[in-house]
């Protein structure tokens, strides 16, 4: 064995730190023949959960959207790899680096329902999606829609892009509180025309919760000869769905949500047609055609973050997709039953249990959402986000898998309080 070989077994050997030590892995047995609805309301196994996590006692956190606290297994195995690539130094970034991206790679794949050959690292959606909004060929003339409650980074990139290159943005506007499917379909639908070259839509939308039905809006967008991107930032490692049952044509995602990946890390996935297409935000050397690592050149980065990947996806499997999906809907569906009907309390997000997960949004008719935010967290010592834009006025609330049910009956009272 030459040392190049010895030295990437001994760096992948370390990539898989074990999970035994966690809380979590320690009561699974108790609760395997437990089915995930049942589980979902029992709150001594979430407790046990709730261990896995270092927690600020000062506030209730219910603010995960942004960025979710890692689990400490994830969290020692960060430190694990921060020691490793430190170790070996420049040694490590140039032998082994791109192997370990690789195995990062499939492993993320494999989670998505794809492969390696679709899938990039990257930092965040932000990046992955700009890659795409500012790599197309764009001519002057051509079309381009999306939301007014999409995200404002890939927004302001539309923009930029019109300003450069002459194309013309369509902006939508999706309601609350659809009645269907198809009245979603038809919103977009009604803005494509002969000229439309992207449709930008979100899978869950950020401030909402809202899920929409990407796959009957992939395939009316295709029937008109329209590319779909997906802007899935909180959805992989919320809820279970197969990437390729989509059949959008790229979909981004930021890691450090909801998988619970440390901070820095997103991923990119790009149907096969499209790879070659596409223009890189680095330049990159020549590549065989079909090979995905072109849109990749980044430069140097904090590659221990991305060895987190696979630790994180352990971890998220340990738990079980399935168990973790029900108890976010169970917690966001625990909380807003108490309040949709309340006098001057308005919820943002749709009922219907296929139309939401963990994420919801709630105002109080009274109260400018930056108000609220401030009161919760100066009365009652609870953390959340204001929104104020695109016919959503509220807080936008999202608990995790260490949220208790006493931390949401406080907050609940806490707007009942308000409201009154």
């Amino acid at each position: 064995m030459d040392k190049r070989d010895f030295i990437k077994k001994i760096s992948l050997a370390t990539l898989a730190t074990p999970l035994y030590g966690s809380v979590l892995h320690s009561c699974l047995e108790e609760v395997s023949s437990t089915s995930a609805k049942d589980l979902s309301s029992n709150e001594d196994f979430w407790l046990k959960v709730r261990s896995d996590y270092k927690l600020k006692p000062e506030y209730i956190n219910l603010e995960s959207g942004y960025y979710n606290i890692i689990p400490t297994p994830t969290l020692n195995a960060l430190h694990e790899h921060i020691n490793m690539v430190n170790y070996q130094g420049s040694y490590y970034m140039r032998t082994v680096q791109w192997d370990n991206k690789k195995r990062m790679a499939e492993k993320l794949g494999s989670l998505l329902g794809s492969t390696a050959e679709n899938v990039i690292i990257t930092r965040n959606t932000t990046e992955s999606l700009d890659m795409v909004i500012k790599g197309m060929s764009w001519e002057k003339g051509d079309e381009a829609v999306y939301a007014q409650q999409d995200y404002g980074a890939m927004q302001m990139m539309f923009e930029q892009v019109a300003k450069r290159f002459g194309i013309v943005n369509k902006v939508v506007s999706v309601p609350n509180h659809p009645k269907s499917d198809e009245e979603i379909v038809e919103l977009y639908a009604n803005a494509i025309t002969s000229k439309t070259k992207l449709l930008m839509v979100c899978h869950m939308i950020n401030i909402t919760g809202h899920i929409l039905p990407i796959k009957k809006i992939s395939q009316m967008a295709h029937r008109k000869g329209v590319q779909v991107m997906v802007d899935g930032a909180h959805c992989v490692g919320h809820f279970k769905f197969n990437i390729e049952d989509l059949e959008c044509d790229y979909y981004g995602s930021s890691l450090h949500k909801w998988l619970a990946v440390p901070l820095g890390v997103g991923m990119l996935y790009v149907k096969d047609k499209h790879i070659n297409t596409l223009w890189p935000i680095f330049a990159e050397h020549q590549r065989e055609p079909g090979d995905i690592s072109r849109l990749n050149h980044t430069g140097t980065l904090p590659v221990y973050h991305d060895l987190s990947i696979e630790n994180a996806i352990d971890y998220y499997n340990m738990l079980g997709a399935e168990r973790k999906e029900v108890r976010l809907r169970y917690l966001q569906e625990y909380w807003t039953s108490k309040v949709r009907n309340y006098k001057d309390i308005v919820v943002n997000t749709p009922k219907d249990s296929q139309r939401a997960c963990g994420i919801a949004n709630v105002g109080i008719k009274s109260i400018k959402p930056s108000e609220l935010a401030k009161r919760l967290m100066d009365e009652y010592n609870i953390f959340t986000v204001a929104i104020d834009y695109a016919n959503v006025k509220g807080c936008r609330i999202t608990p995790n898998v260490f949220t208790t049910t006493n931390e949401l009956d406080v907050f609940v009272k806490a707007l009942k309080e308000l409201a009154a």
